[in-house]
């Protein structure tokens, strides 16, 4: 008897194509135990009907699990688990083994006490997503990045995609963001000028360590990315949390011993606010005034559709105190991992060192990669297509937003891909994101992003960057009914 068909399904989520889902599907039956030596597997009629896929599928896959001697065929008998297939492991670990270290003693510094907060991997299930940063793959040209990574896989690129860096970076890339992206800020920078990070936030985390000691102050924006306060509070640095209104960072609030000022002015995290000219002038002098540095997190500033962003802050600067962040996850795909660090060739270099000794450098072949996307005009097409998107989702979201009366606490004055929410005051956000989650909506509550012993609880965040057009209105809807039965009275 052959075995039984519902033990095998097909991820839903699963990558690559049908045949090889199907191969590592019964692959993986095979290595769990779950299938054992000689047993006899589903025709391949009728695995195909059902998992509903072609029978042709289902018989390459056959054929190349025979070809790795995983199965075999017996005539018409059908096929069967091969006598030489990978054994099982069977480890079962000893129960009455105790730990005998005391890792409460043994831990000298401990990083998981974080309020990060969690998103469901499974954010693709909910009819409602209104998160932050996940990707909309209907935007992505995956054809263009399937052809860019043929080009670099080939036999001509081969020596600089499989070498060693060591501490260097590609030099495509490196060219490609000093000649086009930087100079769309209104910065000119040399390649020497230019590192290449795993996403912005390795660069903060980079720029945190290089710069800050015990004695050191770093202020910061109040509330703020998260991810920013965990790394400051991990460097063990002395924090000054400076608060926030509609222009973003207010310059005449830092402290007068401050060292190291984080700032984003373009798209403050997670208010939306955008720093006006005269403010970051402004802050430029204070910064001057303290003899400050200033780290710039520019993590969103392609996302600029209702009109030219303003110039970075870097853009402005004269004496050479500001760092520049970079990122290429919102543009791209947030599974990319690659953000840019710019400043002073003394500070790169240092940055350059302290990189190696953590990772050497980033994947040279996602490097390359990304390169060739970027110099053949697949990224700037891509960009286009989602401010299109988001504009037009943005312009659904405000008018349903403004339909069932829910008030927006911050909005970015050029685009951007979130709206910053008000709740009634007495609405945990954190309870009224857990109801929604319910009803197929997720929200993101704002409490995280403060940095407060209370911090207030009726703020929230609304993305549009991964939701349909076709839904928002009815996500704002149940919101809104939501937040009806959580306003106090």
């Amino acid at each position: 008897m052959a075995a039984p068909l519902d033990i095998f399904f097909l991820d839903p989520d699963g990558e690559g194509t049908l045949q090889a889902r199907i191969q590592q599907m019964v692959a993986e039956a095979i290595l769990s135990g779950r299938l054992s030596r000689g047993e006899k597997l589903p025709s391949s009629r009728g695995l195909a009907a059902h998992l509903g896929v072609s029978r042709i599928t289902v018989t390459l896959a056959y054929t190349e699990l025979q070809a790795n001697d995983f199965i075999t065929a017996r005539g018409r008998s059908g096929y069967f688990v091969s006598q030489n297939a990978p054994q099982p492991p069977d480890f079962r670990p000893e129960r009455a083994r105790r730990d005998r270290i005391d890792w409460g003693r043994a831990i000298a510094n401990r990083f998981s006490a974080r309020a990060t907060p969690k998103k469901p991997a499974d954010w693709r299930a909910y009819p409602y997503p209104f998160i932050y940063g996940q990707p909309d793959e209907r935007l992505f040209d995956h054809n263009a990045w399937r052809l860019c990574a043929l080009r670099a896989l080939g036999q001509k690129e081969q020596a600089p995609v499989i070498r060693d860096w060591y501490d260097a970076d590609d030099p495509e890339l490196t060219a490609f963001i000093a000649r086009h992206i930087l100079p769309r800020r209104g910065i000119a920078a040399a390649p020497e000028e230019i590192l290449i990070t795993l996403g912005a936030q390795n660069a903060l985390w980079l720029a945190a360590r290089l710069l800050l000691t015990p004695r050191r102050l770093a202020a910061f924006e109040n509330p703020c990315y998260y991810a920013l306060r965990d790394i400051l509070t991990q460097s063990r640095c002395r924090m000054a949390p400076v608060a926030v209104d509609r222009d973003g960072l207010r310059p005449d609030l830092l402290p007068d011993d401050t060292d190291v000022i984080f700032t984003t002015p373009s798209h403050q995290c997670p208010t939306t606010a955008t720093m006006p000219l005269a403010r970051r002038k402004a802050l430029l002098a204070r910064a001057g005034q303290l003899g400050a540095l200033i780290v710039e997190d520019d993590y969103e500033f392609e996302m600029s559709f209702l009109a030219a962003p303003s110039p970075a802050l870097k853009s402005l600067d004269r004496d050479g105190r500001v760092l520049y962040v970079g990122s290429f996850s919102k543009s791209l795909f947030p599974g990319l991992r690659l953000g840019y660090l710019v400043g002073a060739p003394e500070f790169i270099r240092e940055a350059r060192a302290l990189r190696s000794s953590l990772l050497r450098h980033p994947p040279g072949l996602m490097q390359r990669i990304t390169a060739h996307y970027l110099r053949l005009g697949h990224y700037d097409a891509m960009v286009r297509r989602m401010k299109a998107a988001f504009q037009a989702r943005r312009e659904v979201m405000e008018r349903a937003l403004a339909a069932h009366g829910l008030e927006i606490a911050g909005r970015g004055v050029f685009g951007g891909s979130s709206f910053w929410m008000r709740a009634p005051e007495g609405v945990d956000t954190g309870a009224l994101a857990a109801r929604l989650s319910a009803e197929g909506v997720l929200i993101e509550p704002g409490a995280p992003f403060f940095s407060a012993a209370e911090p207030p609880r009726h703020f929230y965040r609304l993305a549009y960057s991964s939701i349909p057009e076709e839904r928002i209105g009815e996500g704002v809807a149940r919101i809104a009914a939501a937040l009806a039965r959580f306003a106090p009275g």
